[in-house]
């Protein structure tokens, strides 16, 4: 191998499936209904799932979640926090930017602290969405913050 490449880590097809159905199962737990998308690290999609009766509008918004989870290397929900240390001009213009989303239920997916993908869920409050996220990521092993 040559200085100009690297390997890396991708999330299989299993671990794809695993973290879809650990994050229905939580959702189902807590009565709700939700979308849930997972990216690669490129945020390109990998899997999605829509429950029966999630909303419609939300199904975006689950990869969206996990689009900028996973393009960004930090959780949906901090971006509140975030952006109050810059200047008015990135606080308001980096949430107009398509795709990205700025509240809870995108987590990204790190293995040995390299990014491999992203995680969202809509559909419930930010909470239970975050809650969802949470399980799907736990189901991985995958903590749900930085690496």
């Amino acid at each position: 191998m040559s200085n100009w490449t690297r390997m890396t880590r991708e999330l299989t097809h299993e671990a794809v499936r695993v973290a879809l159905d650990a994050a229905v199962q939580e959702a189902l737990a807590l009565g709700i209904r939700v979308n849930v998308a997972v990216v690669d690290a490129s945020g390109a999609l990998l899997g999605f799932l829509r429950m029966p009766g999630a909303f419609l509008h939300s199904a975006d918004i689950a990869i969206d979640k996990a689009y900028t989870a996973a393009g960004f290397r930090l959780p949906t929900g901090a971006w509140i926090e975030v952006l109050e240390g810059h200047s008015p001009a990135v606080r308001q213009g980096l949430p107009a930017r398509p795709r990205f989303v700025g509240f809870g239920g995108g987590f990204p997916l790190f293995a040995d602290g390299e990014l491999v993908g992203g995680i969202g869920i809509s559909g419930g409050s930010e909470e239970q969405d975050e809650a969802c996220a949470r399980a799907a990521c736990a189901a991985l092993g995958m903590a749900p913050d930085r690496a």
